[in-house]
């Protein structure tokens, strides 16, 4: 559902995004924890408390080298039930607040609160309101930017995190956005920095007084385009919900230890188990398979391949992964693996797929069903592939719905 709003003139567009999320959680419920520096994971670091950032540990990291910058870091395992309860509970506050929210990530989200001044108050007291009721009712300390577009609601809680509330004023948007670096920016990355900064451009304002020709022509027109729009604080987008998402995927850190072709590949067939799964439970279908590869000098590679008919069974798509993964061999021994991911993506409803002639007997889709419902009863791994057997690749993260 997409909220349309003529009036745009007051600031009632907040992005909320819970701090340092998965280390929060931890040191909510071990007091010992609080005020440490903790960092969640082993090889590689899925989250880290402030404490530890304030050493310069950051995700996805590996755990060696977290420890080396913050000896005295606590690690801990990850508990993604207990993450994923308490992002229920602060997206039962959000929609408590107002029926427009859009979620993000299981740990941020935007919402519109214009019209909610006779029932709620004003969009700063909301605002605050919000972060109060995180506090208290879920425990975990939340960060609030409140601006007219989503685009500098979303800068405005970066500004003001860790555990802070920041409103971009109407009027004001130019005078808060201008001195910020321009990695500020949606669509800023390593890359693009380097070549702003060739040019002489280090923050927004810097970009803004380039012009949106000059960002063309060094950027390119789509990007150079949409820089410039932001560097002039233009975003049209409203909150929308009820929204389906186009992909989904998951991945796995591998650590840099030497890893044996098997061990990656029996990685990559625990990742489409799950992916089906949820892709069926979501009643999706796909129609690309997405592999995605970091290697041990940190480079990247991607490869997808996609199908003739949209499909939403496990054999096809492990099929397809696996030829992706076949292709890519030949870099991994040259360059090793530290991570594996998989995304599903070009999605569809399941019920738009059109039937194809023939209809020839096949029982794979029932087998799929079958499968799904056992481990929904008695658990992931009560019915596994003789492959994963006696391996474990990890609990499933917490996750939006599908």
């Amino acid at each position: 559902m997409r909220i349309e709003r003529k009036d745009r003139s007051e600031a009632t567009i907040l992005h909320a995004d819970l701090d340092s999320f998965y280390a929060s959680v931890e040191q909510r419920d071990d007091p010992r924890l609080r005020g440490r520096p903790v960092i969640v994971g082993g090889g590689v670091v899925l989250a880290a408390s402030y404490e530890a950032k304030a050493y310069g540990v950051r995700t996805p990291m590996s755990g060696r080298e977290a420890r080396a910058l913050c000896p005295d870091a606590i690690e801990v395992r990850p508990r993604f039930d207990a993450y994923s309860e308490a992002s229920r509970a602060v997206f039962e506050i959000f929609d408590d607040i107002t029926p427009v929210v859009e979620g993000i990530s299981v740990d941020e989200a935007f919402m519109d609160v214009g019209g909610l001044h006779r029932i709620s108050g004003t969009p700063l007291k909301i605002a605050a309101d919000l972060r109060k009721r995180v506090a208290t009712e879920v425990g975990l300390p939340i960060t609030v930017g409140l601006a007219r577009t989503k685009f500098l609601a979303k800068v405005a809680s970066a500004v003001a995190k860790p555990d802070g509330l920041l409103e971009v004023a109407p009027g004001t948007e130019l005078e808060f956005l201008h001195p910020l670096p321009v990695r500020r920016l949606w669509g800023v990355g390593a890359v693009t920095e380097g070549k702003l900064a060739d040019a002489g451009i280090r923050t927004v304002g810097d970009l803004a007084a380039f012009g949106e020709h000059g960002l063309c022509g060094l950027l390119g027109r789509g990007a150079g385009r949409h820089l410039y729009a932001l560097s002039m604080a233009r975003d049209p987008r409203r909150v929308e919900t009820g929204r389906r998402r186009r992909s989904i995927g998951s991945q796995r850190a591998l650590g840099r230890r030497p890893k044996n072709e098997a061990d990656i590949e029996a990685t990559l067939v625990a990742i489409v188990e799950r992916l089906g799964k949820r892709l069926r439970g979501a009643d999706r279908v796909c129609r690309t398979v997405v592999l995605r590869l970091r290697f041990d000098d940190f480079g990247r590679a991607t490869r997808s391949r996609s199908f003739l008919e949209c499909t939403d069974r496990t054999d096809i798509i492990m099929a397809v992964a696996r030829g992706l993964l076949d292709d890519a061999k030949p870099l991994i021994r040259e360059r090793g693996c530290t991570l594996i991911g998989l995304s599903l993506t070009n999605l569809d409803d399941h019920d738009s797929v059109q039937l194809s002639l023939p209809f020839e007997s096949d029982h794979a889709a029932d087998l799929d069903i079958a499968m799904d419902a056992l481990r929904n009863r008695f658990g992931r791994d009560a019915v596994t592939r003789a492959v994963l057997v006696g391996r474990h690749h990890g609990d499933d993260a917490p996750m939006l719905p599908d």
